[in-house]
């Protein structure tokens, strides 16, 4: 339900949305995991499904103090039942021939995932110059999964894997503050200042039982509570100058980064402080009005993701195990670009190169023993990397418009792991083209095809994948309705396929994740149209 009022000085501007769909995610598997010095193996086949059902919602208003000051407050709330059913056949032979084993484990799963998002915005602008701006932000986000799996075996032969059952009780809570403020002066010349403050508070209570003498049994050590912690503070000053041809733009960032990790079952503690300086330089050349030129520099930080460094245990697979690793650090980059945009016509092509250099490369490293891999991500080494991009944009009619985006790069790894020497060559490329329909009767259509090549890391190759997406959109009531359609992977002929070759084991696991369809449907009242469902997570 959503409401609009604007009284005589129009201060309050209130607007909702609602939405509700659903999401279907198919996929196949197959994989071996192979002892080169026994000659024993074990094969894997098999599939499943994931569905979720989704609700979400906002509520907000615009209140206008007076014409330079607004303030806006919004409220985001998302609701998901996830529920998955798989199975996986495994096959164990002994002296590349001899079957010795055989059975079927079947995975159910369900999770309930309530998310909140709130955000209170403050704009001033001022009389002195339409540029001149203060903004201040705070944003909110909540997110819990509950989440429970049970994995059961169907033995066709003796000593099955046993029983067991996954439970995890994961919830995230995530601050930003920002201040920024815009001061043009002397007409071509521009000072950007600002601020900001990001907590998050990450909680992960996972336990993984066996079932033993007909009652579950906790494996202590592959359960833990995992508590996060990090909060990064920020400050950063840009100066840019802006003539008729030539621009220049000049931008330091200084960065205090606090992170705290806990595993209480088995008393770690990880703690870490730093302080970083990022430095940023870009200018422009404009030689004519349909050609200009660009070139810059930054250094950039990546961090781990969360679930890069959660250590919980994936068993899905129990021969073929994903973890994370508390302790990575972040990946440091140095990035050069010079840019060519050209405008012709109804075209305009942006042609570029690059050069990267990265230190601390997060990278999955496997371990093998016991016909067991288990993957997790670590710190291996120095890549560094040139190459090309063209983005090009070409609308030859009012209804029709063609997107495409090129990226090569040839790359150089250095480094040890252990004992392990990472040094190697390779090259990488994808290409994505999107085509985008304006129908009768308010029908919008967008068609995209991918390529992603395929590249080698210092343990594993992994091989090509192409795939085709698909949206149909249809607005009612001058957008206030949406109707939309999502079927990612249209043709199901994306894969993630992967092999690893060592002297002393080979390994090989091949996914397709089949065809995701997502419908959805989205109603507005208030500023600005419905939400738009594509299949991907709100927040």
């Amino acid at each position: 339900m959503g409401l609009v009022l604007i009284n005589e000085r129009k201060k309050i501007n209130l607007f909702s949305q609602l939405g509700i769909g659903r999401r279907t995610f198919p996929w196949e598997e197959i994989s071996e995991n192979r002892n080169l010095i026994t000659n024993n193996f074990i094969q894997s086949s098999g599939g499943g499904d994931f569905n979720e059902t989704y609700i979400n919602t906002i509520l907000g208003t615009d209140y206008f103090i007076n014409k330079r000051n607004v303030i806006t407050l919004s409220g985001q709330f998302a609701y998901e039942l996830e529920k998955k059913d798989a199975y996986l056949d495994f096959d164990f032979f002994e002296d590349n021939q001899t079957a010795t084993n055989r059975y079927r484990r079947y995975e159910r799963a369900t999770a309930n995932n309530p998310k909140f998002r709130y955000e209170l915005q403050y704009k001033k602008d001022f009389k002195r110059h339409k540029d001149q701006a203060l903004l201040f932000s705070a944003l909110g986000d909540f997110f819990a999964k509950d989440e429970e799996s049970t994995f059961t075996t169907n033995n066709f032969a003796a000593d099955a894997d046993p029983q067991q059952k996954i439970r995890n009780d994961y919830k995230l809570a995530e601050y930003i503050f920002k201040l920024d403020y815009t001061h043009p002066f002397l007409e071509k010349y521009t000072l950007e200042t600002g601020s900001q403050y990001l907590i998050n508070d990450v909680g992960n209570d996972y336990a993984i039982s066996n079932f033993v003498d007909n009652a579950w049994e906790e494996n202590p050590n592959l359960s833990n509570i995992f508590d996060y912690n990090q909060s990064v503070f920020a400050l950063y000053a840009t100066s840019a100058y802006q003539g008729e041809k030539w621009g220049l733009k000049l931008g330091l960032r200084l960065e205090n980064t606090n992170l705290e990790i806990d595993l209480k079952n088995t008393s770690e503690h990880y703690q870490y402080d730093y302080t970083n300086l990022f430095p940023s330089a870009h200018t422009s050349y404009k030689i004519s009005d349909y050609f200009s030129l660009q070139a810059g520099y930054s250094k950039r930080i990546s961090r781990p993701s969360l679930w890069d460094l959660n250590p919980f245990y994936d068993l899905g697979n129990n021969y073929y195990i994903t973890t994370g690793n508390p302790n990575l650090q972040p990946e440091y980059t140095d990035s050069y670009e010079m840019t060519s945009i050209h405008s012709i016509a109804k075209a305009s092509i942006n042609w570029g190169v690059f050069y990267r250099h990265t230190k601390n490369v997060i990278e999955d490293v496997i371990v093998y023993e016991d016909n067991v891999s288990i993957s997790r991500p670590d710190n291996v080494g120095i890549n560094t990397i040139m190459g090309i991009e063209l983005n090009a944009k070409y609308s030859p009619f009012n209804w029709f418009t063609l997107n495409n985006n090129f990226n090569y790069g040839s790359f150089n790894r250095e480094g040890t792991y252990g004992e392990i020497s990472l040094d190697f060559n390779g090259n990488r490329w994808s290409n994505v083209m999107t085509g985008k329909f304006k129908l009768p009767e308010n029908f919008s259509m967008e068609i995209s095809g991918n390529y992603e090549s395929g590249y080698q890391t210092f343990q594993q190759e992994i091989s090509d994948s192409f795939y085709t997406n698909f949206g149909l959109r249809k607005k009612i009531i001058k957008g206030k309705l949406i109707l939309n359609l999502s079927i990612r992977d249209v043709f199901a002929s994306r894969r993630y396929e992967y092999t690893t070759k060592q002297p002393d084991y080979y390994l090989f696991k091949n996914v397709q994740q089949g065809r995701f369809v997502t419908f959805g449907v989205s109603y507005g009242f208030g500023k600005g149209e419905a939400m738009e469902f594509s299949g991907q997570k709100m927040f």
